[in-house]
């Protein structure tokens, strides 16, 4: 709807940590940023820490300007751990480029004492999201204006403040 570009992993079901970090390195090195400038990342859920395994590990760090990050997922939960095993230990290195994670005080899959640690880890901005589940389609939140604007905040927009998720 607003022209992004989704990166497409391999495997939903069973997502491997290297594989998706090899993806993400794939799409991020076919973009011109001499060209388009640097890419703002926005991801959901598991692309939280995806975004931070990257980044520890990638030479091109510099392609991204900023990140959005949306309800991550705690994949040391107990209830997690099997399906997400190559996902564990999460990175807790801070990011070389802005950021800011938005997070829920009741998503059924990362508490929200974890998503502020998580962001503390990672240099991020920490936006309190209200009780918004897993931020998600069954959020309710449609389009999701804040998250555009929160989108421009983190990228470097001017915006009259810095925009509330529970507005």
């Amino acid at each position: 709807m607003h022209g992004y570009q989704r990166v497409e992993q391999h495997d939903w079901r069973h997502p491997l940590r290297g594989d998706w970090i090899a993806r993400l390195e794939d799409v991020l090195l076919q973009r011109d940023v001499e060209r388009d400038g640097p890419v703002l990342l926005v991801a959901h859920s598991l692309g939280c820490l995806l975004v931070a395994a990257w980044a520890a590990h990638s030479r091109n760090t510099h392609r991204v300007g900023a990140a959005l990050l949306v309800a991550p997922a705690d994949a040391e939960r107990e209830e997690l751990r099997s399906v997400l095993s190559s996902w564990s230990p999460v990175p807790g290195q801070s990011l070389p480029f802005k950021s800011l994670l938005v997070g829920s005080g009741n998503d059924p899959y990362c508490s929200a004492a974890r998503a502020r640690a998580f962001a503390s880890a990672w240099g991020a901005e920490f936006i309190d999201g209200g009780q918004l589940g897993h931020i998600n389609a069954e959020s309710g939140l449609g389009a999701w204006p804040q998250g555009q604007a929160l989108l421009r905040y983190v990228g470097g927009e001017r915006v009259e403040s810095r925009p509330h998720q529970n507005q």
